[in-house]
């Protein structure tokens, strides 16, 4: 046999379909719930600093934040 038969022969035999566990707009949808719960979680923490800015203040004078070093 030649190469170029032995190539064709060998594409012609490995060439299988698998089908998707879902269908395809189902992993759309999956990627865009995941993506939104991150993005929620997230947005939870967006003021997370200034929920004690009194507490950060008292402690940058009690410890001399506004000394240069």
């Amino acid at each position: 046999m030649s190469l170029l038969a032995t190539i064709a022969a060998a594409e012609e035999g490995s060439h299988t379909l698998n089908e998707l566990w879902f269908p395809a707009p189902i992993f759309g949808i999956a990627i865009f719930v995941v993506l939104s719960a991150l993005a929620i979680v997230t947005f939870t923490f967006r003021d997370v600093a200034n929920r004690h800015s009194d507490k950060a203040e008292a402690y940058a004078r009690e410890h001399g934040a506004s000394q240069q070093h």
